[in-house]
Order: structure tokens, then C-alpha cells, then sequence
């Protein structure tokens, strides 16, 4: 177990790390906990009572959160043609083909945070799955990120679209935004992706879906929610 500085331990003594908190606030005292020289990011990490082993429990999507997260990202399109034009008119920071896997695989190279593929360029992009996979990095039509609209892609991506998906324990980890937001701007993209895990609730799922919801900045304390003041 890590030590704790001074710092974070004054920080823990300022509220019940116990406690089940409403929503809103949650949220101020995750804001509050956020004490470090740069603008932290605020995170929200969900555990649900499902199984991920299982295809019929998997959850995975994306989501647009009203707010964006606080960063722009640099998106790298597998295309090629009319498409690789559109990619690059639309606005990706980096468009190619074999060429960008082999850059990938041989130089590891890894000047991007999303990753965006024409239907027809899986076959490439498929042999880098042991390498991109790990990193949440691989593009999947399920998160709208294997398409033919590169544009709305590469549109979404930029302003703020996250990816959320089970981790092996069946916890979803996944940034809403900064510190710097404020309370109220990041309970909206908490809203939005909480509603969008809910919505992607397998058939297959028994018993409650939402087992623990926690909040934390990057340097702070976990902040507890109650799961069942949620949706």
C-alpha cells in the first residue's frame, strides 16, 4: 500500500470517506479535494454487478459529455482515398494507413488518444490489437469509432466524447472533466454517462446493476455516491 503525504491525509480528515453521499454533494466535495498545482482530473469509477466474461453482460459504449473533459484530443484516422481527404479536412491530427501501423509497430509510437478506422481498414488495423487493445485504444463499432462517417467521428472525438468500458473486475474507470469545471458543469457529464451506462444494462444482468459509484480527483481520495440515488 502506498504511503500517504500529509496533504492527502488532511484532505481524507475533512469529510467520512464512509459515507454514501447525494450526487451533488459528491461532487463539491470532490472538487474540494482537488488541491494540487495543476488543474486535476475528476474521475468517476463504476462497478457493476455483472459478468464481464461473458458476452451477453459486456458493457461497453461512448458517450459526448455536454461539458468535454477539459482536453483536445490529437486523433489518428486509419483511411485511405476520399476518406483519408475527409479525415484530414475534418480535422484529424494524423491520417494514413500502413504506413501508420508500421510507425506503431516498429517505432512505438503513440502521439495520439483516439484512434478512428474506415470499416475497410480493419484488416491493418486488427494486427494491432495486441497493442493497442491494452490501451483503450482500439477502435470498435460499438463506441461509433469503426465508421464511414470519419467527419461526425472525428467531430465527436474532439469535443469531448468518452469511451466506456469493463475493466477485469467489472469497473468502468472514466474522466468527466477538471477541477477547474466546477461542481456543477461536471455533475452535468456525470449525469450524461451515468445515463449512458444505465441505458447499456445487459438483459442478462440479475440483481443490482450499479454496485458502487466513486469519484475521485487525481491526486485526492475516493468520494462515495449513493448508487441508489442514481437515475
Amino acid at each position: 500500500m502506498p504511503k500517504r503525504g500529509k496533504n492527502y491525509k488532511a484532505i481524507t480528515a475533512t469529510f467520512d470517506k464512509h459515507e454514501l453521499f447525494d450526487v451533488t454533494p459528491a461532487m463539491e466535495t470532490v472538487v474540494s479535494t482537488a488541491k494540487a498545482k495543476f488543474d486535476e482530473t475528476i474521475e468517476v469509477h463504476v462497478k457493476l454487478g455483472v459478468d464481464g466474461r461473458h458476452a451477453d453482460q459486456q458493457v461497453r459504449g461512448a458517450i459526448v459529455l455536454p461539458n468535454g473533459i477539459g482536453k483536445t484530443k490529437k486523433v489518428l484516422v486509419f483511411a485511405k482515398g476520399p476518406k483519408a481527404t475527409e479525415a484530414e479536412e475534418a480535422g484529424a491530427d494524423y491520417v494514413g494507413a500502413e504506413e501508420m501501423a508500421q510507425k506503431i509497430q516498429k517505432e512505438n509510437w503513440f502521439d495520439f488518444d483516439a484512434v478512428i478506422a474506415t470499416p475497410d481498414m480493419m484488416g491493418v488495423v486488427g494486427r494491432l490489437g495486441r497493442i493497442l487493445g491494452p490501451k483503450g485504444l482500439m477502435p470498435n463499432p460499438k463506441s461509433g469509432t469503426v465508421t464511414m462517417d470519419v467527419t461526425k467521428a472525428i467531430q465527436e472525438t474532439k469535443a469531448g466524447k468518452v469511451e466506456y468500458r469493463l475493466d477485469k473486475t467489472n469497473i468502468i474507470h472514466c474522466p468527466i472533466g477538471k477541477a477547474s469545471f466546477g461542481p456543477e458543469k461536471l455533475e452535468e457529464n456525470f449525469n450524461a454517462l451515468l445515463g449512458a451506462i444505465i441505458k447499456a444494462k445487459p438483459a442478462a444482468a440479475k440483481g443490482q446493476y450499479l454496485r458502487s459509484v466513486t469519484l475521485a480527483a487525481t491526486m485526492g481520495p475516493g468520494v462515495k455516491v449513493n448508487p441508489v440515488k442514481i437515475g
